[in-house]
């Protein structure tokens, strides 16, 4: 039935494409949608379980190489990759389409974590694994751009809270899969493992993922030319040349004057300034927008995103190392510790997700379960040896949960505020809380072991326990309750700085506004034809939504029409022919 919004004339070109014509997202069959979630949320599953899976990994990698105090890097270097090439796949759904851009990453993804199983020292994994990362990131984007094109804004909660519940359980099943198939099998198949999943997703998305996304064309070379390389290189290398400090001046215990201190510290000074150069003056779509830090709620966002992620990482790496190194565990009961967590995750983003698509709102269940997390880390620090199954298996549920639900109502908050803005923080929350709880966490065992053990081969005893975390349980009586003690005031320490992380994150949620999310009737939904190809709402699209005009999304619709955008993961307005290729083409 023709519309208000149908063209009176049709012109010729427009006769051609309706001879050949393919599905819209929103025309496509439901059996074909299933097909490609069940592809984007496996993929999901995957990327989400190797961030997590190398946390009880750790002493049986670091053992064998003998480079425990490197460890932390198998863990930052995927993060650093996911948090800097992320906001880049944003663009590269303009260019090569939905399916190509995602099985773009998803093969990344697999070499790298392909090579993590085959590799033989230390300095291969770490390469691998920021390789995995590449394509990790890569996979939440596409991911998340292809449901929002399947779904309008208000569905988009209940589908997204699914898509989380992938994440939970992959994020949760890191540590306990990782755990008991190293015991097993060896930790190289813990990654080798995964290919048949990589395989499967790359089959459903081949086969289903082919609908065309309309709009007014962009040449792929248009497209390329708006990706903020600049911003991408300067903040990787200030964020790398960060860890780079961190590692050599507090895993490495080296002092102020060698150059790997200094000269890190410098390179990470300088390129922030340039990345906050270029921000400002040069890239045209900016990944973190300049005038967006004039506004209080993406700021106040970004900040939350930031806090939670680094409570989040720094609990989740070095949670199972408690039960490893202090009560003395295996690798697979440690891991099994992580479970609670995981259940907990995915039963969060599910309602959470739920409950934002029946009520339109996420502000009160974000207050009401915004403070689990605190009250769940606060439990984890407080435990000892001694403690009770109850406080061991599940302190961390109150954890899991909250933040779960955290995390899907501020990605509500995003669509106002620009997508890429919010994933920058969170990206560096993820990298802050493995590198900085790790900083945090071999000063203080070095301290404690060095005050606890004296004698003419203190040092290298110290060096021995610091640099393998399994031999605490092969050590003498003695030498045993001392390291275990020292293990266990250090990771107090890492869950205390999570506990504060989280605090002030709750507390820079509070003036954070309500948003009424839409509409909840099915017939609302926007035709395909009507829908603009953005990879996540716009500011325009959240405002017609929600029917709201405020101080906050106003600065967002003025910057409309210049020359520069705001929200990396925001599509240009481009004819997306999946099944033709995949590539942007001119109207």
């Amino acid at each position: 039935m023709a519309t208000e919004r149908d063209p009176l004339l049709v012109n010729g070109s427009s006769l051609e494409r309706s001879k050949h014509h393919h599905p819209g997202p929103l025309e496509i069959s439901r059996s074909t949608r299933y097909g490609i979630l069940a592809g984007l949320w496996s993929a999901n599953f995957l990327s989400a379980l190797n961030t997590t899976l190398v946390a009880t990994l750790l002493p049986s990698i670091s053992s064998e190489f003998n480079k425990s105090n490197e460890a932390s890097w198998l863990g930052t270097s995927y993060l650093l990759a996911a948090c800097t090439f992320t906001p880049l796949y944003g663009r590269l759904c303009n260019v090569m389409g939905r399916r190509g851009a995602n099985q773009l990453a998803v093969s990344i993804a697999a070499l790298g974590t392909l090579c993590c199983g085959l590799s033989t020292n230390m300095e291969m994994l770490i390469v691998a694994r920021f390789l995995s990362g590449m394509g990790g990131g890569g996979i939440n984007t596409t991911s998340t751009i292809t449901t929002s094109d399947m779904y309008t804004i208000r569905s988009r909660g209940l589908t997204q809270g699914v898509a989380s519940l992938f994440n939970g359980l992959g994020m949760g099943l890191g540590g306990p899969i990782g755990g008991f198939i190293s015991d097993r099998f060896g930790w190289r198949w813990a990654f080798l493992i995964q290919m048949p999943l990589f395989v499967f997703s790359l089959v459903l998305t081949s086969y289903n993922l082919r609908y065309v996304t309309p709009g007014k064309g962009k040449s792929p070379k248009e497209v390329l030319m708006r990706i903020d390389y600049g911003g991408s290189f300067s903040l990787l290398i200030s964020v790398g040349s960060c860890l780079v400090f961190l590692s050599m001046k507090y895993n490495e215990d080296r002092s102020w004057s060698d150059p790997w201190v200094f000269v890190s510290l410098a390179l990470a000074g300088s390129f922030f300034v340039i990345f906050i150069l270029v921000e400002l003056l040069v890239a045209p779509e900016p990944i973190l927008a300049p005038h967006l830090l004039k506004q209080k709620v993406p700021v106040l966002v970004g900040i939350s995103n930031f806090l939670v992620s680094l409570c989040n990482f720094s609990v989740m790496y070095f949670f199972p190392m408690w039960f490893q190194t202090v009560a003395l565990t295996s690798a697979s009961m440690a891991g099994l510790h992580l479970l609670p967590n995981s259940t907990s995750m995915s039963i969060g983003s599910l309602f959470a997700g739920w409950m934002m698509h029946r009520t339109g709102k996420y502000k009160l269940i974000n207050l009401i379960f915004g403070v689990f997390p605190f009250i769940g880390i606060t439990l984890i620090t407080l435990m000892r040896e001694d403690s009770g199954p109850l406080q061991m298996w599940l302190s961390i549920i109150p954890l899991g949960f909250g933040n779960a639900v955290v995390l899907q109502t501020m990605l509500k908050s995003w669509m106002a505020v620009g997508t890429g803005f919010g994933q920058v923080f969170r990206g560096l929350g993820q990298v802050g809380g493995v590198a900085i709880s790790s900083a945090l966490f071999q000063s203080k065992l070095d301290y404690e072991l060095r005050s606890r053990i004296h004698g003419d081969n203190a040092a290298e005893i110290v060096s021995k326990i610091r640099h393998s975390a399994t031999l605490v349980g092969k050590l003498s009586p003695e030498l045993q309750r001392i390291a275990r003690d020292s293990y266990a005031v250090s990771l107090r320490a890492v869950f205390t700085l999570a506990a504060c992380s989280t605090f002030l994150a709750y507390i820079a949620r509070l003036p954070i506004p309500d948003k009424n999310l839409g509409e909840k009737k099915a017939d609302q939904r926007p035709k395909s034809s009507d829908r603009r190809p953005s990879a996540l709402p716009s500011a325009t699209e959240h405002a017609v939504d929600s029917g709201s005009d405020d101080e906050n999304t106003r600065p967002l619709l003025s910057q409309r029409g210049r020359g520069r955008k705001f929200s990396t993961l925001e599509s240009e307005d481009a004819i997306h022919d999946l099944e033709s290729g995949g590539s942007a083409r001119q109207q």
